[in-house]
């Protein structure tokens, strides 16, 4: 059963609701994911006022934990720019895939979409946005997820820089950020191209995980878009008829 809000008679400031709705429940693992992030941040020696910048700025986190864990082991400027890129590499996928139901959009709208485009915001809105009901007002849907998770990133964030290293280790909040990304990932999960993405990632992962730099994170995520642009072009060649 869907959890998207029924959208009849649907008008962009119910578009809008209607994506804040889909998205909360994403929210609960964004919380505790950005308290850490600002709390990491502080103790890696990033000052506060950098920590929320680079949230806003940046405003990705699994690149935010790389930037604060590359920056605590003192790794050259220019491989942590090459790492935050690789990781979000991601995005431009995720840009892909709705880039034709919203080239209708004027630039501004495409910036900001852009801006708001996260795994989370992606994984809530990718339904409506394949949908053709009310098409000329969907992007307010996706506007709507995007900035939910926006907002409350942003002032979990803080928090956590605010409150610095007086979080309590026993608590184990990391773990919810594990959590939020296996619940983004596997709904995704809907062909073997996905699926050995995932699974060649993974083992590439943990078999690279003594490199330096947290190089793995690199190499794992190369492993495993190689893989599934394997396994498609693979599958491509089958289907076409000889």
């Amino acid at each position: 059963m869907s959890t998207t809000p029924s959208l009849a008679g649907a008008t962009p400031g119910r578009e809008f609701a209607s994506g804040l709705v889909t998205v909360t429940p994403m929210l609960l693992g964004a919380v505790p994911f950005g308290l850490i992030y600002g709390a990491l941040a502080v103790q890696a020696g990033i000052s506060p006022l950098l920590a929320i910048a680079i949230s806003s700025i940046v405003f990705a986190g699994s690149a935010q934990f790389m930037i604060t864990k590359l920056v605590a082991a003192s790794t050259p400027g220019l491989l942590i720019v090459l790492s935050v890129g690789v990781i979000n590499l991601r995005h431009a996928l995720y840009s892909a895939a709705v880039a034709e139901k919203l080239a209708h959009l004027p630039a501004r709208w495409k910036m900001l979409l852009a801006y708001l485009l996260t795994d989370e915001a992606y994984a809530a809105a990718v339904r409506r946005l394949e949908s053709d009901t009310n098409a000329a007002q969907r992007h307010w849907f996706l506007f709507g997820c995007g900035f939910g998770l926006w907002f409350t990133w942003q002032l979990a964030c803080i928090a956590g820089v605010v409150l610095g290293g007086r979080i309590p280790q026993a608590w184990s909040l990391d773990f919810a950020g594990t959590l939020t990304f296996i619940a983004i990932v596997v709904p995704l999960l809907k062909d073997r191209a996905s699926t050995a993405s995932m699974v060649v990632a993974g083992v590439v992962a943990v078999a690279c995980f003594a490199l330096p730099h947290k190089l793995f994170i690199i190499v794992a995520a190369l492993a495993g878009m190689a893989a599934g642009v394997l396994l498609e072009r693979l599958a491509g060649k089958a289907e076409t008829p000889a």
